[in-house]
């Protein structure tokens, strides 16, 4: 590896970190601007954990930037009420009781005179679900603006009617063979006088604007086919006899799936990819696949354990499709930088992934358990329904829920997380997922 790769590769990796921390920061000031919007006391903003590297206090907020880039977080003054009794619950000998008391303690430690009227629980739920929900709306915010902006000015890489290279013969895309056989039938494209360069602009009599619409017609043909071309700036029609062939199986969204074939139409040339720009309606219908697949690939972390595992301590092979933490990340940003592609292309993978981390981190931190922020608003929600069914039952207020006595599972959760992080880490430090 040359010197210039290794310092492209700690630029790429600086870059990443600068986005994750922005993109952290960002999340914080969602909740950080609703908290105060209504009236609550945040005696903290800080970016990231451990040591404090920098800080300073406006007001009665303390803001900084601690040593570990791995999260963030704002302190807010009583997040959790108090115990039944209207007070601080005393010290118990029961570990799981402990932990409530102790969470319920930490709520109120920087509790000064005043604060009475600025604690987190006695807020209205609705308040509370907007102040959790704006940290996690804040990423999907940033997510949207930077993936309709990158694919809107410099887009993605589609292929076109335009003609790549032209197959000599008909080989089922079902085997690994490259090479012609002479038992092997002339492809149609190369019959029929296809040439490298040519664009196609119908078939059979139908104009041709998009690679889609034109694979699927091809897919869709066997026999004769009246295929109209523009070539050295005038058009010409070609006759080709489509033939049938095992070629990929296309998805909904129009990929192919991998190992997977179908019989269907042939011609028999490859289509010249470009990058080129999407309209608006396709740049949000992209990002909905883009949110669609996140929501899949959450759901389906835990059946990825046993390979991650595996990748990590087995010398198995880390997938594409791997989950990938911070580190890895940061690896795959270093990547980007030292490849060798246009530096237009370089800054549109940098934001696609900046973009992704932070649909990443709104669909995660949504997820309904504590301590997440979905967990919070789950926590609002159900004292929402509560008080509203004894209004409609005319039965006593129940009051405010008190979240704190599900911090034993927060615990929990934390602590599966936790696991899962460094399973994460250690597989991305000694099994990195490469796109080189």
């Amino acid at each position: 590896m040359s010197m210039t790769t290794i310092l492209l590769t700690i630029l790429g990796i600086a870059v990443f970190a600068f986005g994750l921390l922005f993109s952290i920061a960002w999340h914080e000031l969602g909740h950080l601007s609703t908290a105060k919007l209504f009236g609550i006391r945040v005696p903290q903003y800080m970016v990231g954990f451990g040591p404090t590297i920098w800080s300073r206090k406006k007001g009665d907020t303390e803001y900084g930037i601690k040593a570990i880039p791995a999260g963030g977080y704002i302190r807010m003054i009583g997040m959790f009420p108090p115990g039944a009794d209207g007070k601080l619950e005393a010290r118990s000998t029961s570990p799981w009781r402990g932990m409530i008391e102790d969470a319920r303690s930490a709520s109120f430690e920087e509790l000064q005179p005043g604060d009475e009227d600025r604690l987190f629980y006695t807020r209205k739920p609705w308040k509370r679900v907007i102040v959790m929900f704006a940290g996690p709306f804040m990423n999907l915010v940033l997510a949207v603006a930077i993936f309709l902006g990158v694919s809107m000015t410099f887009g993605f890489q589609t292929n076109t009617t335009e003609v790549a290279g032209v197959q000599k013969c008909v080989i089922p895309q079902s085997t690994e063979r490259t090479t012609c056989k002479k038992s092997d039938a002339v492809s149609p494209a190369q019959a029929a006088g296809l040439k490298k360069g040519d664009k196609i602009v119908a078939f059979d009599g139908e104009r041709m604007d998009s690679w889609d619409a034109l694979s699927d017609r091809i897919r869709d043909t066997t026999g004769p086919a009246a295929i109209t071309v523009e070539r050295d700036g005038r058009e010409k029609t070609l006759h080709a006899v489509l033939l049938k062939n095992a070629v990929a199986k296309k998805d909904s969204d129009g990929q192919p799936v991998p190992g997977k074939f179908v019989t269907a139409g042939y011609l028999g040339f490859a289509a010249k990819p470009e990058i080129l720009p999407l309209s608006f309606g396709d740049s949000v219908v992209r990002m909905g696949d883009m949110a669609e697949n996140g929501v899949r690939s959450i759901i389906a972390l835990p059946s990825k354990i046993p390979a991650l595992w595996d990748a990590a301590f087995g010398g198995g092979e880390r997938t594409a499709d791997s989950p990938v933490g911070m580190v890895g990340a940061a690896r795959i940003g270093g990547e980007v930088m030292a490849l060798d592609v246009p530096t237009e292309s370089q800054i549109a993978m940098m934001l696609n992934l900046l973009a992704g981390i932070n649909l990443s981190l709104f669909l995660f931190n949504m997820l309904p358990l504590l301590p997440l922020d979905g967990g919070h608003i789950a926590g609002a929600l159900w004292e929402a329904l509560r008080r509203h069914t004894a209004r409609i039952f005319k039965r006593p207020d129940p009051g405010p829920f008190d979240v704190a006595k599900l911090m034993p599972v927060a615990y929990v959760v934390a602590g599966v997380f936790i696991c899962f992080t460094l399973l994460v880490l250690v597989a991305d430090v000694v099994n990195p997922v490469k796109i080189t």
